[in-house]
C-alpha cells in the first residue's frame, strides 16, 4: 500500500468499526491521517527492569515475571468485575489488578511469561500493580530482545477521554504506525520526500529536519527525547508554514485586484471636517492617517488592521478615511458586530459630523453627505428603501451589522469597508462585504484588543498593521481596584456608595454582570459572551452542576432589582442586555447618553464602542468569569471624558487563587499588550485564533503562537521564498494540496455558518 493510500484509509478498515466509532464520537477522526494528527501531550519513561523485592513502594518499574494464577470476581454494587493476577519473578510474588477488564483472563493464563510495567502501590497492606502495561513473551522468543524493547521505553501520553484512555489510543496508533513503517522501509529518504512531504529536499536539509513521514512516526514512537523534540519541531513548522502560505496567498490575491484610487484635495468634505474638529489629532493619529492615505492613493486595495487601545481615537482615523473616499465619489460602509454598537457608531458619527451629515435638508451644509443606518431590526420597508438608495448612490456612508452582508444589499460604488472589532468577524465575512462592488473596496479593520506580534503574524498575516498607542488629549486615567467579597464583604457596600458619590457629582456609571437572569440555561450563559467566558461557564457546569452556576453567577435582572430597590434606590437605573428588543436597547442607550439614566445594569453588550464621556464608574460582578482582555475592554467604557474613571472588580474567588492573581494583574496595569499576553498564556490556542480564522483551528495541534515565535518567523521566510519562485505551488503538489484543502475548508465553514 502507498503512503497516501494508507493515510486516506478509513479508520474502520484499520482498527475495526467499534473503535473507529469511538474515535469519531470523541474527536471527529475518520481516517488514519486524522488519528496521526492526535499528538502526545507528553512522554513518560517506563521503569527499568527490577526484581520485585527490590522495587520501592510508589516507584515506577518493569518486572520480568511468570503468571501463577488469574481469577476474576464481581464487585458488590458496581458494574463489571475485578481481575487479580498473581505473578512471580522466581524470588517474590506480586498482584496485578485490572478493573472491568476480566477479558484479560483469557491471555494472562498460568505459565505465561511477560514484562509488566507500572507504579507499585499499597492496598490493604498488599503491594500491587494496578492496570499495568504488559507484553507477553511467546515461548521460544528472545527474552533479552523483548526486555530491550519494553523496559525504559518512552510512553506517549495522549489527550484522552473516559472511553478512550491514553493506552487505547496508543494501541490504535500502533496499528497505523506498523503499516506506515512497513511502507517507509521499502523507500529511500528521497523517495519518501518526493510526493508526501510539504518541504523539498533542499529546504528540509537546510533546516535539518527529518522527512514528514519520519517525523509522524517519531513523534508517536520516539526512541529518545531528542528524537521526539526533533519530530515535534518539524511538525510544528509544517503547521506554521501552511498557515503562512494561506495568509500570503490571500494577501497576494488582494494585491492583484484593482481598487478606486483616492485623491486628497483641500476643498472637499474631509477638509471641512478637519477644520471643524475641536481638537488636534495625536501624533499617532496623524502617522496612521498618512499610512492609510498612502494606501488609498494606490490602485491596489488597502487591506489594513488598525489596532489601538480603547479610546485611542481609531474611529476618527477611520472616519477621515471614509470621508476621503466620499470626496473621490465613492461610498463607504462601516460594519459593526452588534446592533448596539452599530447604533452607537451611527449616533457618534452624526454628532461628530454635525451639519456635514445633513445632505438633503433645506438648511444643510454645502457639500454635506448622506449617512444611514442599516440593521436587521429595522422595519422591512425602511430596509428596502435604504437598499434602494444605496444601489442608486444616494447614501455616501452606511453603518450596519451583518445585514450589510445580505445578498440583496447592493452599492453603486462601494469603495471602502471599515470593520469594527475584527475578532467578531471571519475572513470570509470581510470578503463577502468586499464583493458587493464591481471594483474591489479598500478594507480597514479596527480592533481595540492589543495583539502580540506573533499573534498578529499568525492570525492577521494577510493585513498590513497600524498601531495607535497614544490616548487623545482630554482622556482621563482609570484606576482599577479588586473587591474580594469572601475576604472583605464590606468592600461591596463601599462600591455602591462610590456609585452614589459619582452620580451626586452629575456623572454616570455601569454595573456589568455575566448573565441576563437566573433562569438562563447553559446556552444562555454563553450567549453574548466571548469564548473564554463561555469556556469558564461550561467548565463550572461540568465541575459543579448547573444549579451551582445559577447560584454563583450574578445576573442583570437580579442586580437591577436588588439595586433599584436597595442601596441605589435614590438614582435612576435601567437594565440593558441582548434579549431586549432593538428599539428598547436603542432607547435605553439614547436615554443614558442624554443623561436621563444614571446607571446601566448591563451584560457585555457595552463591551465595545459605547462612548458616553460622562460615565466615570464601573462595577464588574463576578469579574473572574471574564477574560483579562475583556475586562480591559469593559473598563475602557469609563474615563472617556474630563473626569477620571474608577473600575471595581467584584469576585467571590478564594484568596490566593489563580482568579485573584489574574484580576490583580488587571488592576495593576493599563498596558493592554501586557494584559493580552497574560490572557493568551491562560487560554487554549483555539481561542487565540478563534472563529476569525475558520478552518484553521482544527489544523493547529502543535503551534503555540506565544511560544513559537522563532518557528513562525522561520516559516514566514520559507513561505515567502516558496511563493517568490512558485506562486501557484506547481512544483510542490502535495504542499499545494494541503494548502488548498485548508482554504476550501475555511470557505466551507463560512458557507455552513451562513
Amino acid at each position: 500500500m502507498q503512503q497516501r493510500a494508507l493515510l486516506n484509509t478509513r479508520l474502520d478498515r484499520l482498527i475495526g468499526p467499534k473503535s473507529a466509532r469511538a474515535f469519531d464520537t470523541a474527536f471527529g477522526y475518520e481516517t488514519a491521517a486524522d488519528l496521526l494528527q492526535h499528538f502526545p501531550r507528553r512522554y513518560v519513561r517506563r521503569g527499568e527492569l527490577t526484581a520485585i523485592d527490590e522495587i520501592p513502594d510508589g516507584s515506577e518499574a518493569t518486572i520480568l515475571a511468570q503468571v501463577l494464577s488469574a481469577k476474576s470476581r464481581r464487585i458488590a454494587g458496581r458494574k463489571g468485575g475485578l481481575l487479580e493476577v498473581i505473578v512471580t519473578d522466581g524470588n517474590a510474588k506480586l498482584a496485578l489488578t485490572f478493573f472491568n477488564q476480566v477479558w484479560r483472563e483469557k491471555e494472562l493464563r498460568p505459565g505465561k511469561q511477560g514484562l509488566f510495567a507500572g507504579k507499585i502501590t499499597l492496598f490493604n497492606g498488599k503491594r500491587q500493580l494496578t492496570h499495568p502495561e504488559y507484553q507477553l513473551i511467546p515461548d521460544g522468543d528472545d527474552v533479552d530482545g523483548a526486555i530491550d524493547d519494553f523496559a525504559g521505553k518512552l510512553i506517549p501520553i495522549y489527550p484522552a477521554t473516559s472511553k478512550l484512555p491514553s493506552w487505547k489510543i496508543e494501541q490504535a496508533m500502533a496499528v497505523i504506525l506498523d503499516s506506515l513503517e512497513a511502507v517507509m522501509a521499502e523507500k529511500s529518504v528521497h523517495e519518501l520526500n518526493q510526493k508526501d512531504d510539504l518541504l523539498s529536499d533542499q529546504f528540509r536539509e537546510r533546516l535539518r529536519f527529518p522527512t514528514r513521514m519520519r517525523a509522524l512516526v517519531s513523534v508517536h514512537r520516539p526512541k529518545t527525547i531528542d528524537e521526539a523534540a526533533s519530530a515535534k519541531e518539524r511538525l510544528t513548522f509544517d503547521e506554521a508554514l501552511v498557515l503562512q502560505l494561506i495568509l500570503m496567498r490571500r494577501r497576494n490575491s488582494v494585491r492583484r485586484l484593482r481598487a478606486k484610487r483616492c485623491s486628497f484635495g483641500d476643498d472637499g468634505i474631509l477638509s471641512r471636517f478637519d477644520q471643524a474638529l475641536p481638537y488636534k489629532l495625536t501624533a499617532g493619529q496623524r502617522k496612521v492617517s498618512a499610512e492609510i492615505a498612502s494606501d488609498l492613493g494606490s490602485e491596489t486595495p488597502m487591506y489594513r488592521l488598525l489596532q489601538g487601545e480603547v479610546g485611542s481615537g481609531k474611529t476618527v482615523v477611520a472616519l477621515r478615511a471614509m470621508l476621503a473616499i466620499v470626496d473621490s465619489g465613492g461610498q463607504a460602509a462601516l460594519l459593526a458586530p452588534t446592533e448596539v454598537l452599530a447604533q452607537q457608531h451611527y449616533q457618534s458619527l452624526l454628532r461628530t459630523l454635525g451639519s456635514l451629515a445633513e445632505a438633503g435638508r433645506l438648511d444643510s451644509h454645502e457639500g454635506a453627505i448622506s449617512v444611514a443606518l442599516l440593521t436587521g431590526s429595522l422595519p422591512t420597508a425602511e430596509k428596502a428603501q435604504i437598499r434602494e438608495r444605496l444601489s442608486r448612490g444616494e447614501i455616501d456612508l452606511v453603518i450596519g451589522t451583518h445585514a450589510l452582508i445580505a445578498e440583496q444589499v447592493g452599492f453603486r460604488d462601494l469603495a471602502m469597508v471599515v470593520i469594527d472589532e475584527q475578532h467578531r468577524f471571519g475572513v470570509e465575512q470581510r470578503d463577502a462585504l468586499r464583493s458587493r462592488s464591481d471594483v474591489t473596496p479598500h478594507v480597514l479593520v479596527m480592533t481595540a484588543t492589543p495583539i502580540p506580534r506573533t499573534v498578529a503574524m499568525t492570525v492577521f498575516g494577510d493585513l498590513d498593521i497600524s498601531v495607535l498607542d497614544q490616548l487623545p488629549e482630554g482622556r482621563s486615567a482609570i484606576s482599577t481596584h479588586l473587591i474580594p467579597v469572601l475576604a472583605k464583604p464590606h468592600f461591596l457596600e463601599r462600591a455602591w456608595q462610590r456609585i452614589l458619590e459619582e452620580v451626586s457629582k452629575g456623572r454616570q456609571g455601569y454595573v456589568v454582570a455575566p448573565r441576563i437572569d437566573q433562569k438562563d440555561s447553559l446556552h444562555d450563559v454563553t450567549f453574548g459572551l466571548t469564548s473564554d467566558v463561555a469556556e469558564r461557564a461550561a467548565k463550572l457546569v461540568e465541575e459543579e452542576g448547573e444549579a451551582e452556576i445559577d447560584r454563583q453567577m450574578a445576573s442583570v435582572e437580579e442586580f437591577y432589582h436588588l439595586l433599584k430597590d436597595g442601596p441605589l434606590k435614590s438614582i435612576r437605573i435601567a437594565p440593558l442586555h441582548g434579549r431586549m428588543s432593538a428599539d428598547a436597547k436603542t432607547k435605553t442607550m439614547q436615554d443614558f447618553q442624554n443623561g436621563e439614566i444614571d446607571l446601566l445594569v448591563s451584560t457585555t453588550v457595552i463591551e465595545v464602542g459605547v462612548d458616553v464621556p460622562n460615565a466615570t464608574v464601573m462595577v464588574i460582578l463576578d469579574a473572574d468569569r471574564f477574560g483579562v482582555s475583556q475586562l480591559h475592554q469593559l473598563r475602557g467604557r469609563i474615563g472617556r471624558g474630563a473626569h477620571p474613571g474608577l473600575c471595581l472588580l467584584v469576585t467571590r474567588a478564594e484568596e490566593n487563587s489563580p482568579a485573584i492573581q489574574r484580576l490583580s494583574a488587571v488592576a495593576s496595569t493599563l498596558d493592554g499588550f501586557e494584559l493580552a499576553r497574560l490572557d493568551l498564556e491562560q487560554r487554549r490556542e483555539g481561542d487565540v485564533l478563534g472563529a476569525s480564522q475558520s478552518g484553521t483551528r482544527s489544523h493547529l495541534r502543535l503551534l503555540r503562537v506565544l511560544e513559537d515565535e522563532e518557528v513562525i518567523m522561520k516559516a514566514r521566510e520559507v513561505a515567502h521564498e516558496i511563493l517568490e519562485s512558485d506562486p501557484e505551488l506547481t512544483l510542490s503538489p502535495y504542499l499545494a494540496e494541503v494548502v488548498r484543502a485548508m482554504e476550501a475548508e475555511s470557505e466551507a465553514a463560512f458557507v455552513e455558518k451562513g
